[in-house]
């Protein structure tokens, strides 16, 4: 029995949260399965916030299935005795995988980051940024890094 007396548990305090928020809302501190639901829940969702963990759990998957991707088709590459590549079949399969993947994943990503910036206060349109080489996408990268800001609830549209 400890002789310490027990703290109040802070379940109000911005960015705590004692269960899976409604869908318009931010999870902070989301687990993988969670964040990836989300994400294609929310697939064309550009109002509204993304916490950090939303973003970067959801960064994580998409590279990794990316470099699966990669693997599986560069495994069906050759070079022939001439030195001219030789396709085969996986790498045939392998990049139509690839392509529809990213065809499915390229619009809920856009809405990710967007929703990710309107979670640090900025607008969405900083997600134009990303067509700048470089110091437009170096930029972008540090704005999603930033913790949350309380200012950011502007962006929220609750649904009842």
């Amino acid at each position: 029995m400890s002789t310490y007396p027990q703290q109040p548990q802070q379940t109000e305090q911005y960015g705590v949260q004692a269960g899976e928020p409604p869908l318009w809302a931010p999870y902070y501190g989301a687990p993988i399965g969670a964040a990836v639901k989300r994400f294609f829940k929310k697939y064309t969702a550009f109002s509204g916030r993304a916490s950090r963990s939303e973003y970067w759990w959801w960064t994580l998957v998409a590279a990794l299935v990316s470099v699966v991707l990669q693997i599986f088709t560069m495994s069906g590459l050759s070079v022939g005795v001439d030195g001219d590549p030789v396709y085969g079949a996986t790498f045939v399969i392998g990049s139509i995988v690839w392509g529809l993947w990213g065809l499915a994943t390229i619009i809920p990503s856009i809405a990710l980051i967007i929703r990710r910036l309107h979670d640090g206060n900025f607008s969405g349109l900083f997600a134009l940024l990303l067509l700048v080489p470089f110091a437009g996408q170096l930029a972008v990268f540090i704005m999603t890094l930033l913790p949350s800001n309380p200012a950011g609830q502007r962006f929220d549209q609750p649904t009842a």
